[in-house]
């Protein structure tokens, strides 16, 4: 059997030893929806279903894009500005439909569509990103409609993201955030950025970050770029998730899971050369340091509670430093 076959493998005989997804999870690197996943094949079909199952087509050497087909890449270019890549990603998610990317340029030229608008070039930006999973992991929140808004962490290096929808920004939810991101995310969190949001500022939600050894580091005021990867993230759940579900369905939660795991797992990511963020997180997974490690280095005593008024905020710090 080949490696991936091996691989589900284990993660159904740990899971049947333990007991514990959550657990599994974390020590394999793999999510909640990937685990249940193979485990409802693993039941249905023993090993057997364990088997990757093959996406070729059954009738592909003469196959060509119908102008139904046509019709989907034009729609999505004219109403969701996306580039050939987005498209392609799009249509398999979507659609069950692969062209390559070759094909959709064709389809483009044909109809002489515009070039996507670019809103930055590059002499706008220097990207950065943190040397190793965990190091820095990003966390917000927006809107998504009226009593709706979308909790948001992604880990600086990997781009891994963890997504949740609540009905308001509070305090509360934050924390309930927090043990899923914990949870979720397959390597320890060193330290968590956020905005200067009155919901990650509350005393519960600092104390938890000290007790779980989390570094809390708030950005400055106006300064929505320091938050870019988080913030840029927001507007692809917009842009490739939401225009495509009604968000007053009563399946929203189990379809962001769907799409947090599909962004997550097989997404093509252009950092990344075209790697989804769990390939990169493979790729690093060895240089990545383990909980007892992160925690041998957190130094509770470094860290202070933070005020949400950036001025007050300064003068505490100076406080604290001339003791």
């Amino acid at each position: 059997m080949n490696r991936e076959f091996q691989q589900r493998l284990q993660w159904i005989r740990l899971y049947e030893q333990v007991g514990d997804a959550g657990y599994v999870c974390r020590r394999c690197g793999i999510s909640r929806p990937t685990l249940r996943k193979w485990w409802r094949r693993f039941q249905e079909l023993g090993e057997a279903g364990l088997v990757s199952l093959s996406t070729r087509p059954k009738s592909s050497p003469a196959r060509k894009v119908t102008p139904s087909h046509e019709l989907l890449i034009l729609e999505l270019r004219k109403t969701r500005n996306l580039g050939a890549r987005r498209i392609q990603s799009e249509l398999r998610r979507l659609h069950n439909t692969s062209f390559s990317l070759a094909t959709i340029h064709k389809v483009l030229i044909k109809h002489q569509v515009s070039p996507v608008i670019k809103y930055r070039t590059k002499a706008d930006f220097i990207r950065y990103e943190r040397p190793i999973p965990g190091d820095r992991v990003q966390m917000d929140t927006c809107k998504i409609s009226t009593g709706l808004y979308q909790y948001t962490s992604i880990d600086d290096c990997t781009r891994y993201r963890v997504l949740r929808i609540y009905k308001r920004r509070t305090a509360a939810n934050t924390l309930n955030f927090i043990d899923c991101v914990v949870e979720e995310m397959p390597f320890p969190i060193q330290r968590i950025q956020t905005d200067r949001g009155l919901e990650f500022f509350a005393e519960k939600v600092q104390k938890k970050l000290m007790g779980l050894g989390i570094k809390f580091r708030p950005n400055k005021p106006g300064s929505p770029h320091l938050n870019g990867k988080v913030e840029r993230s927001q507007k692809t759940d917009k842009a490739e998730f939401y225009a495509t579900i009604d968000v007053q369905s009563e399946d929203v939660h189990s379809l962001l899971a769907e799409w947090q795991h599909y962004y997550n797992w097989d997404r093509p990511h252009s950092a990344h050369g075209g790697r989804s963020p769990m390939e990169r997180y493979f790729d690093l997974s060895a240089e990545t340091p383990f909980s007892d490690e992160v925690a041998e280095s957190y130094n509770r005593s470094d860290e202070r509670m933070q005020n949400a008024n950036y001025k007050v905020d300064l003068k505490l710090a100076r406080l604290k430093r001339g003791l």
